[in-house]
């Protein structure tokens, strides 16, 4: 039999409701039910069975990373990145401990790869209480730092593709302190994503060292590739580089001071904000942002979309909406700093 997610199963329709309604409980059963569509259709698609195993493994880990990260949606989080092999006694690490022990102290949870190095410190600053581990298995250097050992929000994944969504998606900031292949990685996921609009702009903050590692990466980025146009000038709105914690909690707490969230709704940008805004500082946005504003389209001032009430606590926020031009998402960060200033 042919499965169809637009059209009528019959039989197997009236089986997957069944199976639903047995089983209680099931939230959002539409979803529900094409994702068991999903799976029969892989099962009539797939005879190979790697490929079997790597899709269950993934829907499993992903089902337990949102499980972890659920109780906590409305706190706060920051992804730490950095060296497995930079020493307690480094002044990195001790700087990594102030750091997250200062954004704990402000509300802030802490997510990290929860191996040792700069990962450990993370997690040392902000407390197993505040903290999460997306762990990784691997035949060296990654098993869970003695602060997250048998912590509740210890995560740990089979593929490194699961765990990077963690990082990511869960995170409403992300510093990254020197390290090697890995952290250059993560640090480079994090520019592409959020360059190509494929997750929620977020402060993204490096963190230096005294010889200035972040510096002479960046050298590298201005001299190969934004003189060679591989990249804009614009995308150097995605990130700050600093040496000093103290202000990269700054740049975190900023980029919050009032923007909240925001969201796509049938390619209309909405942008949550803690205060509304005036006629006259919604005109100096339009004024200054023009490249951000789908021809013949103005940014407005409004309220909730019909097609948010699946986030109820944020339904008395201000918003603006424009069509946006999605050719400028490194413009759109600094766009946000703007908002905060008024």
């Amino acid at each position: 039999m042919e499965l169809s997610f637009s059209r009528s199963n019959n039989e197997v329709d009236q089986l997957i409701n069944q199976l639903i309604e047995k089983a209680g409980n099931i939230k959002h059963h539409a979803i529900i039910r094409e994702m068991v569509l999903s799976s029969l259709k892989i099962g009539q698609d797939v005879d190979y069975l790697a490929d079997l195993k790597l899709i269950n493994q993934t829907l499993r880990e992903m089902r337990y990373t949102a499980r972890v990260f659920g109780p906590y949606r409305s706190r706060k989080k920051v992804t730490i990145f950095g060296s497995a092999r930079t020493e307690e006694h480094d002044e990195m690490y001790q700087k990594c401990i102030r750091f997250s022990r200062s954004l704990a102290e402000k509300g802030y949870m802490i997510i990290t790869g929860g191996g040792p190095g700069i990962m450990r410190a993370g997690n040392e600053g902000a407390g197993s209480e505040n903290s999460f581990a997306v762990n990784i298995r691997l035949p060296f250097e990654q098993r869970p730092n003695s602060v997250m050992l048998r912590n509740p929000r210890l995560v740990t994944y089979k593929y490194f593709f699961n765990r990077k969504v963690a990082f990511v998606k869960e995170a409403d900031a992300v510093a990254v302190f020197p390290g090697g292949f890995g952290t250059l990685d993560e640090a480079m996921e994090v520019f592409t994503l959020v360059q190509t609009g494929k997750t929620s702009p977020k402060p993204l903050i490096l963190i230096d060292d005294q010889d200035g590692y972040w510096e002479q990466f960046f050298d590298f980025v201005k001299e190969s590739l934004l003189v060679k146009g591989f990249i804009s000038g614009e995308d150097f709105s995605i990130f700050t580089l600093t040496k000093d914690e103290n202000e990269a909690i700054e740049v975190i707490n900023n980029f919050y001071r009032n923007y909240h969230s925001m969201r796509f709704i049938d390619h209309m940008l909405v942008i949550r904000l803690n205060k509304e805004l005036t006629p006259e500082q919604v005109a100096t946005l339009e004024d200054e942002f023009s490249e951000l504003i789908k021809e013949g389209d103005h940014i407005r001032c409004c309220t909730q979309f019909p097609e948010e009430t699946d986030e109820p606590d944020l339904a008395d926020l201000p918003r603006l909406s424009m069509r946006f031009d999605h050719h400028h998402y490194g413009l759109l960060l600094a766009f946000i700093h703007r908002i905060n200033t008024f």
